[in-house]
């Protein structure tokens, strides 16, 4: 806390200001009165600009979280300084306050060692070695990286790109792309940056030891031009297209047999310019179905991060069979501890098989089906820090859909999800289906934030659908405004075609729900297993929720459900007997993943 304290009007009160200024003061209700304040140095916080203060943050608020309501509040006063963080989460009753000279940083973990292509080029160090880094200023540089190193650059302008967003850029993009793939592997690999301007394109595809770099005011466009768009077989696991039987339209950003590939950007966008598929989709005008915004299929070692993407005609981000079957040292193994500082190569190494971080997915909250990012049949897979207003699910797991998915048998397993932020009014935060027929294992989800969204964690399914979801671990939501924080379907009735086997039952165990806030909702939870096949091993702890005012007088629903709760308010259905102050809360995984 400053050595000095100055009282300032707010809101018709007095407040303690820290850190004013001789006659200075506040109108306007902005800081609010608490009965405890903290400066962030109590807590070991260094302002050089260099220091991590992620745990500082993190142990101020906890330490404030205390006095909570009736507590009277806490303050957290940021000196002047500048306070290097990463992601950190509030509490209830609380006030973040910053000193006028007091900047947070926010890290770059993810940071970029390749920042502005330009005509010059300079040598920097990241990861402990020398990359060329384009437009960079004299006497600049970046320790640490995350991009990875290529040998070779080249702008989309090379290639005739022209950033005017009505000049085609099909060809430049896959001309950029030919020319960067003579480098893959022992070349060096090689990076393609979009320069600013807005960039009309069809879809193109991508190649090995590749990095496409969207400078912060490049826009990539989806054309609307239907005849750019190439129609592709539809997924083995799925038989058939989503929106119709038969073929569906390309992803914009795709590729397949990959290795080594980062998508990224100075915060640069792509814009599906959904709003022409929407409409055509609605008013039943597709013949195939819609191309997703950036699908990488039979791929490994992924980087996607640092990028707004918006208006997908469909699904956002979608990995699909991507599998983690070997570890190229053995003493290396992904773990869920977070590597900083490595190239992408490393990082592939050491944790995930793909990973998507400090994303942000924008969709209107009305369009169909424009789910946020999907793994689908994919192994290790990583997604932190990402915002999400979407369509549909904010997150979907999925792994094929009945008879085809069972045939191909590919399931997503190992899957971290984490401070995630999501708004979909119709649909969850994180959905387990309802195309699980390959199966789904090992999901961890931690530090989730959830507004106006119908459920929290949703799973789907159904007769026929054959596979399993279990070892699903989740912990630390906080939601408000929602229809159902738990939902269970076991009677989500879409198949491909009537081929499908009616004995093929799904499995759901081992499913565990823990340290949940969430308030404004409906109803608690609405629980419905398959008959003579119920939903098992379920186990909820440490749930605190607050009916809306025009709340269902049935908090809960359980049908063909079983397991255990505690420390759960309302109190569960008797599907889930109370264990009592001493039961154990449910768990959650520590340390690495299983091979």
């Amino acid at each position: 806390m400053a050595a000095s304290m100055e009282t300032v009007e707010c809101a018709g009160r007095s407040v303690h200001h820290p850190g004013g200024s001789a006659g200075s003061s506040t109108k306007g209700g902005a800081v609010g009165h608490r009965a405890h304040t903290a400066s962030l140095k109590d807590f070991g916080g260094v302002g050089d600009g260099t220091t991590s203060n992620t745990k500082a943050f993190q142990a101020a608020v906890a330490h404030l979280a205390q006095f909570a309501g009736s507590g009277g509040g806490g303050m957290l006063f940021v000196p002047a300084g500048r306070w290097l963080t990463g992601p950190f989460n509030l509490t209830n009753s609380f006030t973040l306050f910053l000193h006028r000279d007091a900047v947070i940083l926010a890290t770059q973990t993810l940071a970029l060692c390749i920042l502005l292509m330009a005509a010059s080029m300079e040598t920097v160090e990241c990861a402990g070695r020398s990359v060329h880094h384009p437009g960079g200023s004299a006497g600049s540089s970046t320790k640490g990286g995350a991009v990875g190193h290529r040998a070779h650059t080249a702008s989309l302008k090379d290639f005739g790109g022209v950033g005017d967003g009505t000049t085609s850029n099909t060809k430049a993009f896959q001309a950029a792309v030919a020319h960067l793939a003579q480098f893959a592997g022992s070349g060096g690999g090689g990076m393609l940056f979009v320069p600013a301007g807005r960039w009309l394109t069809g879809p193109f595809n991508l190649t090995n030891s590749f990095t496409l770099f969207l400078h912060r005011d490049a826009v990539i466009l989806a054309t609307q031009d239907m005849s750019e768009w190439p129609v592709i077989d539809p997924l083995p696991s799925y038989g058939r297209g989503r929106d119709h039987a038969g073929g569906r339209y390309s992803s914009l950003v795709g590729g397949s047999h990959l290795t080594d590939v980062v998508i990224t950007g100075d915060n640069g966008t792509i814009d599906g310019q959904g709003a022409f598929w929407w409409k055509k989709f609605h008013e039943g005008k597709l013949k195939y179905t819609r191309g997703y915004l950036i699908e990488l299929m039979h791929s490994d070692q992924i980087l996607i991060s640092n990028l707004t993407l918006l208006n997908s005609p469909t699904w956002n981000i979608h990995p699909v069979y991507s599998r983690f079957d070997h570890v190229p040292n053995p003493n290396l193994r992904p773990s869920l501890i977070y590597i900083e500082a490595m190239a992408v190569t490393e990082i592939s190494k050491f944790c995930s098989n793909i990973v998507i971080s400090q994303i942000t997915i924008l969709a209107p909250v009305q369009s169909p089906n424009t789910d946020g990012i999907n793994p689908d049949s994919c192994s290790h897979v990583r997604i932190e820090d990402c915002y999400i207003v979407s369509g549909d699910d904010c997150v979907a797991i999925k792994s094929g859909w009945d008879e085809y998915g069972i045939a191909v048998g590919m399931p997503s397993q190992h899957i971290i999800i984490r401070r995630l932020t999501c708004i979909s009014p119709t649909s969850a935060v994180i959905a387990l289906g309802s195309e699980m027929s390959g199966g789904i294992q090992d999901v961890r989800a931690e530090d989730i934030t959830a507004i106006d969204t119908e459920s929290g964690i949703r799973i789907k399914t159904a007769v026929g659908r054959g596979g399993y979801v279990k070892d699903i671990f989740v912990r630390g939501m906080n939601l408000d405004i929602m229809k159902w924080v738990f939902r269970m379907d076991g009677n989500y009735k879409s198949h491909p075609d009537n081929k499908y086997d009616p004995h093929a039952i799904p499995v759901i165990k081992g499913i565990s729900y823990s340290n949940i806030i969430a308030k404004n909702v409906k109803q608690v939870a609405r629980l419905h297993g398959i008959p003579n096949a119920p939903f098992a091993g379920i186990c909820i702890s440490n749930v605190t929720v607050q009916l809306a005012a025009k709340a269902r007088k049935q908090t809960w629903t359980c049908t063909d459900v079983e397991g255990v709760s505690s420390g759960v308010t309302p109190a569960p259905c008797s599907s889930f007997p109370d264990q009592g102050a001493g039961a154990k809360p449910c768990p959650f995984p520590a340390g690495r993943f299983t091979y």
